[in-house]
């Protein structure tokens, strides 16, 4: 539903922006402005799930985007607009750390790649869908999208509250249940790997698919802006195909291998898009880049959750997303200064490098299957007996 609604909204929030009469960068600030709240909203929300439990502040962060964004469609200003997406963004990392909190909490050690991938899988789909929905929803006009967002968003914090109203998981942390600090999660190489990893993520998959990508389809290949769809549509879609299967294949042959593959594919396959003469070979290039994408996607998070084990690690899980924003942000406008300086080759060059450097990252790491390494006790049994000791 997040992603879903994202899909349809993403589209026409610039030309919201636009309609107020302000300048194209002052209408793109507005998706900037929700990534910074985003970045700056995550250590925060860590303590936040650490005191309170995941399920308030799952459920709090839906309602804020929910409120947030039917808002927009009634700003009667720029700054307005602004002000309500800056609002979303701190609801959007209260409810996505959360989430990824308490999937990592409740994944049984042999089944995290999996489970990672049928969360990530979810939001893939999510995407794709996304802006089918909002094309189909354009004849609407400019406001529907939000409200069409809102009402999403209202229906999965509905969805969110009543499935986990009576669980033990999702409540406020036991005075004895082991937690991983920040800094005890800084001491494993692999959760550094990790960061490195995410940060290269952010910068690489959304920094430059969504900054340069239609820039390079429209001014390098000389097609028209409509036709960057399909490069972002074949690069969702490699990453769709790959995500879950590579979730299933590190549960069995490990987390590593499938990282140092994923990254280093990605990278180089990242890098050759930028020398790409034709859309077809663009295409299949973007294809590749995002099954290589999927493969590390999910082993990815699964060695994060290996790593927290089934002990509370809000901090450690906002800054392992923080680093993805992070990159995000830094990427969107690393790369259109690379390309307005030097070349399209250039920018995709360097972003390919990035995700080679953590794949080199993740060679240096240790293997973290079956292995919850900085979870210091071991988890309380889950029965009939520790649940209502809970509630």
């Amino acid at each position: 539903m997040v992603a879903l609604g994202y899909g349809v909204v993403a589209p026409v929030l610039p030309q919201l922006a636009r309609h107020f009469g302000v300048s194209i960068s002052a209408a793109t600030f507005v998706i900037t402005a929700f990534a910074l709240m985003r970045l700056l909203a995550a250590p925060p929300t860590g303590r936040l799930v650490q005191r309170l439990g995941e399920r308030r502040i799952y459920v709090s962060g839906l309602l804020i985007v929910a409120v947030s964004t039917a808002a927009c469609a009634f700003a009667e200003s720029y700054w307005q607009l602004l002000t309500f997406r800056a609002l979303g963004g701190i609801g959007s990392t209260m409810f996505f750390v959360s989430a990824l909190g308490l999937m990592i909490r409740m994944s049984p050690p042999d089944a995290r790649g999996r489970v990672a991938g049928l969360f990530s899988g979810a939001f893939l789909v999510g995407s794709v869908v996304g802006p089918v929905v909002g094309a189909l929803t354009a004849g609407l006009g400019l406001s529907a999208p939000f409200v069409i967002y809102g009402v999403l968003l209202l229906f999965a914090a509905a969805v969110v509250l009543v499935s986990l109203r009576n669980s033990p998981l999702a409540g406020p942390a036991a005075k004895d249940q082991p937690t991983v600090t920040l800094r005890t999660a800084l001491g494993h190489r692999a959760y550094r790997a990790a960061l490195l990893s995410n940060f290269a993520t952010g910068w690489s998959l959304f920094g430059l698919r969504f900054a340069l990508v239609p820039l390079f389809v429209s001014e390098g290949l000389r097609q028209s802006p409509g036709v960057a769809g399909l490069a972002l549509t074949a690069f969702a879609l490699g990453n769709v195909t790959a995500v879950i299967p590579s979730g299933r294949l590190s549960d069995s042959v490990g987390r590593k291998p499938l990282l140092v593959t994923g990254l280093s594919l990605a990278g180089l396959s990242t890098a050759v898009l930028g020398l790409a003469p034709s859309l077809p070979l663009f295409l299949g290039g973007a294809l590749i880049a995002g099954l290589a994408s999927g493969v590390f996607n999910s082993p990815q998070q699964a060695a994060v959750a290996d790593i927290i084990g089934q002990a509370r690690g809000g901090t450690a899980i906002a800054t392992f997303q923080m680093m993805s924003d992070f990159g995000s942000i830094v990427g969107s406008i690393g790369v259109g200064l690379i390309a307005g300086y030097l070349s399209f080759a250039w920018s995709f060059g360097l972003s390919g490098a990035i995700l080679v450097i953590a794949a080199v990252g993740w060679a240096f790491a240790p293997e973290t299957r079956d292995e919850s390494p900085l979870e210091r006790t071991p988890a309380r049994p889950l029965g009939p007996e520790a649940t209502g000791e809970l509630t």
